[in-house]
């Protein structure tokens, strides 16, 4: 899959049995999702082929879902101003045969179909836990019970795949453990699960094996521990290792540099120190040096008046 220049995904492919949780990790912008999107039909690949248990799938999410793969989404996508027993039963629509015609009618053949629908998503609100909110509408749910009711419309095209996008996005710890128990739970109905998650906690002890994507390809794939000790995939979370530990050498080699950036500060503090106090000086001297300038002037004015005055005294004696 490529937007542009950039290639999303390449030549990704999954073994996911019934019964058995796979989980797909990779740091962000690694493709993730992108798969889930091409897989499900929402995206149109530009190069190849989607296949699921060897037929080639169409790029049409409604038939997707009818060959039997569902999903719920990173982001809620639920049917805000409808019930929760509605936005299930929505999930029915490739389960039934009933076509425009029969739903205008509303015959016996309708009617029957809608019963059995009915009853079906009742049973898996009670499987989630939301039977006795059936008539709430959706918008009005907390954030847990609209992941579950999602769930639970995914669930409603019975499916041989489900794909969960991040489910416990913005969850508490007691919602994660719930939500844990949940995919338990659907994986003992014999369904298979895939998995996209960024806890790393819940993904490890949930999934029995997990893939790394890496720049829209698979990097690994095998058991929690096998992925968790390989060192590409610390290097694509985490970037490069470093290559040996620091010896005495480099230690020293850093503590000299630190003295030194200490002896520089100290230097120049006490620069800083003998500058203002010769400025301070040089003020005193210009000062002093003013007063007695201005002095001297005083006292030379002081003689020229009275030599002024000895002089008119000297006239007046003469006359």
């Amino acid at each position: 899959m490529r937007f542009g220049g950039l290639t999303a995904v390449r030549s990704v492919d999954f073994t996911v049995n019934s019964g058995e949780i796979v989980g797909l990790i990779g740091p962000n912008g690694a493709g993730k999702t992108t798969f889930f999107n091409c897989l499900t039909g929402l995206y149109v690949p530009t190069e190849g082929t989607v296949a699921y248990q060897g037929k080639v799938l169409p790029p049409k999410p409604h038939l997707v879902t009818q060959a039997g793969i569902a999903r719920t989404f990173q982001n809620i996508r639920l049917f805000a101003n409808m019930t929760v027993l509605e936005n299930v039963l929505v999930g029915r629509h490739t389960r039934t045969k009933e076509g425009l015609w029969s739903a205008l009618l509303r015959g016996p053949g309708f009617r029957k179909a809608e019963r059995e629908s009915e009853a079906r998503a009742l049973e898996l609100l009670e499987f989630v836990g939301l039977a006795d909110k059936r008539e709430h509408l959706a918008r009005n749910l907390p954030y847990g019970e609209q992941r579950k009711l999602e769930i639970a419309r995914a669930l409603a095209s019975e499916p041989g795949l489900l794909l969960l996008d991040e489910p416990t996005a913005g969850m508490n710890p007691q919602e994660t453990r719930t939500t844990e128990e949940l995919v338990f739970a659907i994986r003992d109905m014999g369904i298979a699960v895939l998995v996209i998650e960024h806890d790393m906690r819940f993904i490890f002890n949930l999934c029995d094996r997990v893939a790394v994507l890496v720049q829209g390809e698979k990097l690994i794939e095998g058991t929690s521990e096998v992925v968790q000790a390989d060192e590409r995939v610390i290097a694509a979370y985490l970037g490069e290792p470093f290559e040996g530990e620091p010896g005495a050498a480099e230690a020293a080699e850093v503590e000299a540099a630190e003295a030194g950036a200490a002896a520089a500060d100290t230097a120049g503090t006490v620069a800083t120190a003998k500058a203002a106090a010769t400025a301070t000086d040089t003020a005193d001297a210009t000062r002093a040096g003013t007063a007695e300038g201005e002095g001297e002037a005083a006292e030379a004015g002081a003689a020229d008046v009275e030599a002024a005055g000895s002089a008119d005294s000297t006239e007046g004696e003469t006359q």
